[in-house]
């Protein structure tokens, strides 16, 4: 089927007067669009980990590192959404330079990453709200708390809380981009003053001695850690979702993506060099670190701050992922792949039905699946997308329908950057656990069955061949 590679004609969409989506984000919407997709609750839990058991009070390079590897990742987006400004991310980007069966792959890909990202992080915030009601001596019945064989629990039967919180977020996002992009921007903020409000009380209780010694696992360890610390960059991606609703976006989709993991970088690094100077890294062996080392301080009025900032984290994590997954299930509509009728906006210029599909999705995953036997799909989808955009822009610069484009913003020392961004991703791929290889692929294989049952004969690319 030679057809299986035919190629999505981007300058004819990018001419199409017919815009369905309201141009109403800026810059600064990017970059906080970005913060608050990256910063969730990794950054209260890795630092320790790795600290513990990779880096010592070196920990600092993990993310240094792991940052260098995103930021590689992140000039390829931003070349391509500088050129190619339609929704859709690495799925649109691949159609153009790859084909239709690889763009398919690659979006699938990447509705996993969405849909159990979202799932994880409310069956987080399920967990952290839960002991805040326990508190005030409120405890759910156990088949309601969570799902079956999650967390020790043998009686779990439906994580509620889990599944409301995204019906909540649900309900926020169909009320318009510009009111969930307010609500995020207020939840950043905290967030980020949260995260400073800890390296400036930790800051005063740094130790020199507990920096001896500085990599007490040697450099291997190093680069063990940045594995662990790649995954709490996630989701920068996400902001090239984005495209078609941002204002001068071969402009402004570069600044979001560079910008935001750039500030991130910054707050990562400084959280775990104050970490590892005020509590010995063999003690930040734990759930909740940041948490346990203000309590190590004797500092538990911050403690309680500090959680606030870890349920803000998590609320935009879940707030923007899933805006991301449906803006890609609105681009696979548009294209034929899926019924129109996920392409249908309402009057707010909002998806809905694409909205309401991802919101249940995530819904019911959150609160019926043992998310912890799964989360690692979120990290191989996104991979596969890392690995594909970024080999994908040397594609973009010589294939026959994209190469009169003209990008605004490009990757520096091309080729090299991009050929090592993907041998990063591919190598991160192959440290993965076989069983999320074979989950991978029976995911593959049931988005397989989907678009040969119903998008190969609906693409409206091959309608126009």
């Amino acid at each position: 089927m030679p057809s299986l590679f035919r190629k999505k004609d981007v300058v004819s969409d990018l001419q199409n007067k017919d815009v369905i989506l309201t141009r109403t984000l800026v810059a600064k919407d990017l970059v906080i669009m970005g913060v608050g997709v990256i910063v969730g609750s990794g950054i209260f839990i890795t630092p320790g980990i790795i600290a513990a058991n990779y880096a010592g009070p070196g920990v600092i390079f993990t993310y240094l590192f792991a940052a260098l590897v995103c930021i590689g990742a992140a000039f390829c987006y931003s070349e391509f959404a500088s050129t190619i400004p339609l929704a859709g991310s690495a799925y649109t980007y691949s159609y153009s330079v790859y084909g239709e069966i690889v763009a398919w792959i690659v979006g699938w890909s990447l509705v996993s990453e969405y849909l159990f990202a979202a799932a994880s992080t409310a069956v987080s915030w399920s967990a952290y709200f839960r002991n805040l009601l326990a508190g005030f001596g409120i405890t759910l019945p156990k088949a309601l708390q969570s799902a079956a064989h999650t967390n020790g629990n043998a009686q779990g039967r439906f994580d509620i809380i889990a599944f409301i919180i995204v019906l909540l977020a649900t309900v926020l996002l169909l009320q318009g981009l510009t009111e969930s992009v307010r609500i995020n921007a207020i939840m950043v903020y905290v967030k980020i003053f949260v995260i400073l409000l800890f390296v400036v009380v930790a800051a005063f209780f740094v130790k020199p001695e507990n920096y001896n010694p500085f990599l007490p696992f040697g450099w291997s360890g190093i680069g063990k850690g940045a594995s662990v610390a790649f995954y709490a960059f996630l989701g920068f991606d996400v902001v090239s979702t984005a495209s078609e609703e941002v204002k001068n976006p071969k402009r402004n989709m570069p600044i979001g993506i560079i910008v935001s993991l750039l500030v991130v970088a910054i707050l990562y690094s400084l959280v775990s060099f104050v970490l590892v100077g005020a509590v010995n890294y063999k003690n930040l062996n734990v759930a909740d670190p940041v948490a346990h080392a203000l309590n190590v301080l004797n500092q538990n009025w911050a403690s309680g701050i500090i959680s606030l900032g870890a349920v803000m984290g998590m609320t935009t994590v879940l707030l923007v992922i899933m805006y991301g997954g449906t803006r890609l299930i609105y681009s696979f509509s548009r294209d034929g792949l899926l019924p129109k009728s996920f392409k249908s906006v309402n009057k707010k210029s909002i998806p809905a039905n694409s909205t309401l599909l991802v919101g249940l999705a995530a819904a019911i995953a959150a609160a019926v699946l043992p998310i912890d036997k799964i989360t690692e799909l979120v990290n191989i989808g996104t991979l596969l997308a890392f690995a594909s955009t970024s080999i994908g822009v040397i594609f973009l610069r010589h294939g026959k329908n994209t190469r009169e484009l003209k990008p605004a913003f490009k990757v520096p020392l091309y080729p090299i950057f991009p050929l090592i961004s993907f041998f990063a991703c591919i190598y991160l791929m192959t440290q993965l656990q076989p069983f999320t290889w074979h989950m991978y692929g029976i995911w593959t294989g049931i988005g397989l069955v989907i678009y040969f049952g119903y998008g190969y004969w609906h693409s409206l690319v091959k309608k126009h061949k």
